[in-house]
């Protein structure tokens, strides 16, 4: 028997609400539905541990703002992690430099702040693992995080890189073993490594054991005459192993939660009608987490 494991929610499950963030629609952003301390209501109905939060969230970064929103989460009895970005393309609220998510993940009382890499890789992606160009970028990601070390000893803060959808595992891999840091690891993404033609189980094999957070998501491929398509659905519905995936995680990983992420696909939906199913995908894998994987149990 594995470690029991506490369950969260990666905001952006809930995006089409305003939540998480703008992906890929910054000329057209989001209304918010629902703001943080709603979701965070929410998130004590379903039965949740904690929340995996982001700059789109906080709406703001004054302190007056990180204290209401630590309070409200240590009154609710939820744990929080800081998500940013260092250069994110679509929705500039998630950027925060190494030493700035550290310190609102600190002043929000979260214990661990992840940062998305945001690699600008060159084409093609197949085989371009560690080209020159990606390597310049994480030569500089690498002297920022190093830099950063005293204020992670300082906070207590861990510090997770995760293999967004530009980036290879063993990039990832490479950048925390030379930066070699006890505060420094891993947030492992059950489904991004499909954005650079990556196996997902190789690379959740790769990543688990120095993962601090994970992203615990399930996508499905459709294939037609004209090439395939991943999309984001409720987990146990896509074609990702979760069984497989869930074990992984929990035997090989340091950490003792789960943090679910649904990428939900409106389609051809209307924003109305996308933000019901969007919904009911997030509760449906709340049930799915719990009645079937066990998480929690």
């Amino acid at each position: 028997m594995g470690k029991k494991m506490k369950l969260g929610l990666h905001t952006y499950t809930l995006h089409l609400w305003g939540l998480g963030q703008n992906w890929g629609v910054v000329a057209d952003p989001r209304p918010k539905e629902m703001n943080l301390i709603q979701l965070m209501d929410k998130g004590v109905e379903w039965g949740l541990d904690g929340l995996h939060i982001t700059g789109c969230d906080l709406e703001t970064k004054d302190d007056q703002r990180l204290k209401e929103v630590k309070e409200a989460a240590e009154a609710r009895g939820l744990y929080l992690e800081y998500n940013f970005s260092l250069d994110e393309e679509f929705d500039s609220r998630l950027t925060d430099s190494v030493k700035e998510g550290i310190h609102i993940a600190e002043k929000i009382g979260a214990n661990l702040g992840k940062i998305s890499l945001d690699i600008r890789r060159p084409t093609p992606l197949y085989g371009s693992c560690f080209h020159p160009e990606v390597m310049r970028q994480l030569c500089d990601i690498h002297d920022e995080v190093k830099a950063a070390l005293p204020l992670l000893e300082k906070t207590g803060i861990k510090l997770a890189l995760e293999n967004h959808t530009e980036t290879f595992a063993d990039e990832v891999l490479w950048l925390i073993k030379k930066i070699n840091h006890p505060l420094v690891g891993a947030c492992v993404d059950t489904v991004n490594s499909m954005g650079v033609l990556e196996n997902p189980e190789t690379a959740v094999e790769k990543m688990a054991p120095y993962a601090f957070c994970n992203h615990f998501c399930d996508h499905k491929l459709d294939r037609d005459q004209f090439g395939i398509r991943f999309h984001g659905v409720a987990l146990g519905d896509g074609d990702i192993d979760c069984f497989k995936t869930y074990n992984t995680i929990r035997e090989e990983s340091p950490t003792d939660r789960i943090t679910f992420e649904i990428e939900w696909d409106m389609g051809e939906d209307t924003i109305e009608v996308a933000r019901v199913k969007q919904m009911d995908a997030c509760i449906r894998s709340i049930k799915y987490a719990r009645e079937v994987l066990k998480i929690g149990m």
